[in-house]
């Protein structure tokens, strides 16, 4: 049975006043998997549990064209970028992202970049100076990303890319200074990575052979045309700029080392396996995307409820992370839930479910799930104080973030543990 929640009512104000717990809000004055609202004044519906994700990442019932609103396309994907088709275009794009971000391989040099300029950026401060770790890793993951996919990067640009790749991420979901910084970011991270496009392919720049840069400045439609340089520019962006969002699993990942300090001895015993069932529990854990959306391809059936075509259709990313059914005690950090086995693509949906290869399940899960157990294992062996801040974590804020950005201090490795260097999962 759809719980109804002011069907006639728009509830924009209650997404904007309740974040990450505003579906949830929702579940708990009603029943059932499904929940009828408006927004930005529009009829939704929204869903969640693994039959749900079944239900939305089926093409046939729900498509993402034209259900992205304008500023998050302004903001975090880019307009005309992959995260906006269907159906066959999407899945031709969707390949070239794929032949970038997954493989055993491709992960692991990803990590290898990451993981110098993470060596380098703790030798720096070494002498016990004060380290802003979220701002640390988005530098040190800017750095390592884009040596990865062979954009050149001098070394006093990474801070200011740096700054606006986490500005694109920081934006999308608020109005006002945070939204406009975003957009501004973007403006100038385009015209930037579609004059370096226009180089390569006019062979003034040459492109490592299989870099991100070479294969999205390669790229053919449908068509057999070439993209032009500044959607190619958009969809380099998509590969870097996720990867820099992981920036916000690293802060993660030392809040709950410093809340759970037991953590820190299992992940320097427990070796890759313990590392990477640490990532995935704190995707499970902390807020990252609150839920996605499409519209309605046809007139639906949900359990029973009907849904017009053309109505938005939400799918609870964080409630269903946080659902009692799925996660026993979910409210509890607890990364034994996944040592063993991989998680289920239909359960586990903090970068969206179902079929990475097929659907719009997040092409790059493979490489945040690498970098954050990587970060973890890292962070388990690296000597340092917390000093008192604030680091509570708001969830009417999207993203979330601690709030001090966790400040770490007197800061120095404590020695070398291989087996958490590099944590590459299977894919899921």
């Amino acid at each position: 049975m759809a719980t109804r929640r002011g069907p006639y009512l728009d509830d924009t104000l209650g997404l904007a006043l309740g974040g990450y717990a505003w579906l949830p809000a929702l579940w708990r004055h009603g029943g059932g998997r499904a929940v009828r609202t408006r927004v930005m004044g529009q009829p939704a519906v929204a869903l969640r549990g693994p039959d749900a994700v079944r239900f939305f990442y089926d093409e046939r019932h729900v498509r993402r064209h034209a259900a992205i609103p304008e500023p998050v396309r302004g903001t975090l994907f880019g307009n005309r970028a992959v995260h906006t088709l269907d159906g066959a275009d999407h899945r031709h794009r969707k390949a070239m992202f794929r032949s970038v971000l997954t493989g055993a391989r491709r992960v692991a040099a990803l990590v290898d970049q990451v993981g110098a300029a993470w060596r380098e950026a703790v030798a720096a401060a070494g002498d016990g100076r004060r380290i802003v770790l979220f701002d640390e890793a988005s530098r040190v993951i800017t750095r390592g990303v884009c040596a990865w996919a062979g954009i050149p990067l001098a070394a006093a640009d990474v801070g200011p890319l740096a700054r606006d790749l986490v500005a694109l991420v920081d934006g999308f979901a608020t109005p006002g200074p945070r939204h406009w910084r975003a957009r501004r970011a973007r403006g100038r991270r385009e015209r930037w990575l579609a004059g370096l496009i226009e180089q390569v392919r006019a062979g003034t720049v040459t492109a490592t052979p299989g870099s991100a840069l070479d294969v999205v400045a390669a790229y053919r439609r449908r068509d057999g045309h070439l993209m032009d340089a500044r959607l190619a520019a958009v969809e380099l962006l998509n590969i870097i700029r996720p990867t820099v969002a992981v920036s916000w699993f690293v802060a993660f990942a030392a809040h709950a080392l410093h809340l759970w300090p037991e953590q820190r001895d299992r992940l320097r015993a427990g070796g890759a396996g313990y590392a990477v069932a640490f990532a995935h529990e704190v995707r499970r854990f902390y807020p990252f995307v609150p839920f996605v959306g499409g519209r309605a391809a046809i007139d639906l059936t949900w359990q029973g409820q009907h849904v017009r075509a053309g109505s938005l259709v939400l799918l609870d990313i964080y409630g269903q992370n946080h659902d009692a059914g799925l996660w026993p005690d979910p409210y509890r950090f607890d990364p034994g839930r996944f040592v063993g086995r991989a998680p289920d693509p239909y359960e586990l949906i903090p970068q969206g479910g179902a079929d990475a290869s097929t659907g719009h399940r997040c092409p790059g899960e493979d490489v945040t799930v690498a970098l954050l157990a990587a970060f973890a294992g890292w962070l388990a062996r690296l000597d340092y104080t917390v000093p008192e801040q604030d680091l509570t974590i708001s969830l009417h804020r999207i993203p979330a973030l601690p709030r001090s950005r966790v400040v770490l201090t007197g800061v120095h490795l404590t020695g070398r543990h291989p087996a958490a260097e590099r944590a590459v999962p299977r894919a899921v």
